[in-house]
């Protein structure tokens, strides 16, 4: 019997097509998988599903209702955690419980929830202070209330570590009805067989919908069959390294932490970090959230002043001097963060100013970029209205417009395609092999395969630092993602 049913969906937005001509059966009592980079059309999907938005063509059935003419009959038995949680973060843990129940019509009855959760010790603390692990939970705990037939869950799992991804996966299997319906939405490919079904969306089609295990054993060997299906990839001589200029002759190291140290008031955020980064070397940062790695990062960008410690960029103190170590140094943050208001060419006009592009040199600079990114048909389109895809390589483009030695890059990928990862990651071990040093943040474990050494944390201390295959080694583990778990839980313990 099937949960979900659609037949012929269409969804357009203007000249966009989110939902062209989707089929597709969800299965009742199972969790079921919707994978897809942004811009597949998940959420369009969901938001259908729930009733926020009408089809232009097509029929929707969930629960045997209709979404649009039996809203109210269905928003009863679905439970919904979108994305961030969905939490009231000037409340306590109890106050949005209860919120949650009063607007579901269910009791406070919450010591078993709490339990279940950890979260009983937390009760009476402000959402907005929790871990994003506790904030997970909360949020889960707050949509299952009242036993919902149907669990929607919008990319619970994104930007969050893979321990933290497990113990959710977990909670919601020991939580659920076993006659509830599960549809969990996510970007990670790596996911796909803690499902039941997978169902896999791309520009808006399904390019497969099964078991898992029916198209692949392993996450690495699905992600390959899934690129077969998206058209395969071809890999290319990457232009941007090719156009790189070439670099100095600085001989020592190009990053070096030394002692590094954050507090906030009695809280240690980074505890004693050191490293030292080889020119032309990929440098993974990998850790649960709250581990300390975005204020590394930060502190070693010059973004936040340590508490002790030093931070240095090609030989150069960033704390003494700040101006000529980030003419050095490249930063492509996490998330999109260039201006939406400006078009493509103009937020390069801005970043070439920043970064200390000579006048003179603005024009020509910004030519070679586009020419480099293929960007002449989209120069003067605002970087708001752009593909995510394109905004990716935007930010890429503008943390390299003053040919850096030194490139740090906090989740880059977060929310790509694989193509466009794949793509990604050609141009970055490319640049390396230019001498381009690299310091990058992820929470795509096969990404840290593509890493020469990582320095993995956990609450604020560096735990382990090594290849990737030392670290596996380390851990008796055959990937990166058991390597991680392992360590992890070993120095917590």
């Amino acid at each position: 019997m099937n949960a979900i049913e659609i037949k012929d969906l269409t969804k357009t937005f203007g000249k966009i097509c989110a939902l062209d001509h989707l089929s597709l059966n969800i299965e009742k009592g199972k969790i079921s998988g919707l994978i897809g980079a942004d811009g597949a059309g998940k959420t369009t999907l969901i938001r259908l599903i729930v009733g926020l938005l009408s089809p232009d063509s097509g029929s929707i059935s969930v629960l045997g209702l209709d979404p649009l003419t039996q809203k109210e009959e269905l928003t009863a038995k679905i439970g919904y955690m979108p994305q961030k949680f969905g939490l009231y973060e000037d409340l306590s843990v109890i106050e949005n419980l209860k919120l949650y129940a009063d607007l579901k019509n269910q009791p406070h009855h919450f010591d078993k929830m709490l339990e279940f959760t950890s979260l009983t010790p937390f009760q009476d603390r402000l959402a907005g202070a929790l871990s994003g692990g506790m904030k997970q939970k909360l949020g889960l705990a707050c949509a299952l209330l009242g036993t919902p037939d149907l669990l929607l869950l919008d990319e619970p799992s994104v930007g969050v570590d893979p321990i933290s991804r497990r113990d959710l996966m977990k909670m919601v299997r020991e939580m659920i009805n076993p006659q509830t319906t599960v549809l969990w939405l996510t970007a990670y490919l790596d996911e796909a067989h803690s499902f039941d079904t997978a169902i896999v969306l791309d520009k808006g089609r399904c390019i497969f919908n099964g078991k898992p295990h029916d198209l692949a054993q392993t996450s690495q060997a699905f992600e390959d069959k899934v690129i077969e299906l998206m058209g395969g990839y071809k890999k290319e001589t990457s232009k941007i390294a090719q156009n790189y200029k070439s670099l100095s002759d600085f001989e020592g190291y190009a990053v070096e932490a030394h002692h590094l140290e954050k507090k906030y008031g009695n809280f240690y955020a980074v505890k004693n970090n050191s490293f030292q980064i080889q020119k032309g070397e990929i440098f993974g940062l990998l850790g649960p959230n709250g581990a300390g790695k975005s204020t590394s990062f930060k502190m070693m960008c010059g973004l936040a002043k340590p508490t002790s410690g030093t931070a240095k960029i090609m030989g150069i103190d960033i704390a003494k001097n700040p101006t000529k170590a980030r003419s050095n140094l490249g930063y492509m943050a996490q998330k999109f963060s260039l201006y939406g208001s400006l078009s493509l060419r103009e937020n390069l006009e801005f970043f070439a100013s920043v970064y200390g592009v000579e006048s003179k040199n603005h024009k020509q600079r910004i030519n070679e970029i586009i020419e480099i990114f293929d960007f002449w048909e989209i120069e003067h389109i605002k970087s708001e209205d752009l593909p995510l895809g394109f905004k990716q390589r935007l930010s890429m483009a503008c943390a390299l417009i003053h040919n850096p030695l030194v490139l740090f890059l906090d989740e880059p990928t977060s929310g790509v395609d694989v193509l466009a990862r794949k793509e990604f990651w050609n141009h970055i071990t490319s640049l390396s092999k230019k001498g381009v040093t690299i310091l990058i943040t992820t929470h795509f474990m096969d990404e840290a395969e593509y890493c020469d050494r990582i320095s993995l944390f956990y609450k604020g201390e560096a735990i382990a630092i090594g290849t990737p295959d030392e670290l596996k080694q380390k851990a008796g583990a055959a990937n990166m993602e058991d390597a991680f778990i392992t360590l992890i839980k070993e120095s917590g313990q």
